[in-house]
């Protein structure tokens, strides 16, 4: 099974200077976690989460439409390419603990999105004499690395001191 028998085609996505309530509204209306930040030439240069905006708004003393997700957006973007085997992006997930990768095309411009639940959706179920692409079992132990407790930097550099 390939990355793009799963994945979602129509990806939300937003513009650098695009400022966070215009961001929230977007994940708000297209019901989803992740935006893909694209840039004039449609590549790809960022994401942000629905976390991210969350904590941007908490942590500084000013209103949504005066931030632009540039300022607050991760630099670190995990993709995987439409012909990529699905096991493959679900071992990416894992390893980086995230729950969305974002699909590029060769060009690195933006095809979709791929989520654990895209993920869990098209997961079987082993039957008798039954040849499963992704098995349940495949997802429940990706999901159980993905969601592992994960103290923030901050924490962990206190308590090793």
């Amino acid at each position: 099974m390939k990355v793009a028998d799963v994945m979602m085609r129509t990806p939300a996505f937003c513009a650098p200077e695009t400022n966070v309530g215009a961001a929230v509204e977007i994940l708000w209306n297209r019901n989803c976690g992740l935006l893909p930040i694209v840039d004039a030439q449609q590549k790809v240069v960022g994401v942000i989460t629905d976390r991210d905006l969350c904590i941007a708004l908490g942590t500084r003393n000013r209103l949504a439409g005066a931030i632009k997700v540039k300022e607050v957006a991760s630099g670190k973007v995990y993709a995987c390419r439409p012909n990529d085997d699905i096991h493959a992006a679900l071992a990416t997930m894992a390893e980086q603990k995230v729950r969305r990768l974002v699909v590029l095309n060769e060009q690195g411009k933006l095809e979709g999105i791929l989520s654990i639940d895209d993920i869990v959706q098209h997961g079987q179920a082993a039957g008798a004499g039954r040849i499963v692409e992704l098995s349940q079992a495949e997802i429940v132990e990706a999901e159980r690395r993905i969601f592992a407790p994960q103290l923030p930097e901050v924490v962990r550099r206190a308590s090793a001191a």
